[in-house]
């Protein structure tokens, strides 16, 4: 069961194109986000509620981000939740809560 703690599964499209940071130490970390969607009727009428995860991911994962993944691209990833905060310039403390990608894999065609 420690495998189903803090663990999320999405499915959805690029959208931009992802952002790479090479680090200091050498580390790369992409930034990205995607849109999943979800369908359903009211009165009715279809209704798509879109929603926008953003997704960070490290070392070789970013490296195959990098090379691979563009905007429009529909990934399939696994990985955890995480929470950061940071002060903002106006003096704001800011929380922010992003998915850590642990496994991606590409889907669709491969053009």
């Amino acid at each position: 069961m420690t495998t189903l703690r803090n663990s999320v599964r999405l499915i959805g499209h690029v959208g931009q194109t992802p952002e790479i940071k090479n680090l200091e130490n050498g580390r790369k970390l992409a930034k990205l986000s995607i849109a999943t969607n979800e369908v359903y009727f009211k009165e009715g009428e279809k209704i798509t509620q879109t929603y926008w995860h953003n997704l960070i991911a490290w070392g070789k994962t970013a490296e195959i981000i990098e090379n691979y993944v563009d905007k429009g691209k529909e990934i399939a990833i696994e990985g955890k939740l995480v929470n950061r905060t940071y002060d903002a310039q106006d003096g704001t403390k800011r929380y922010i809560t992003e998915v850590q990608i642990n496994e991606l894999v590409m889907l669709g065609n491969k053009n």
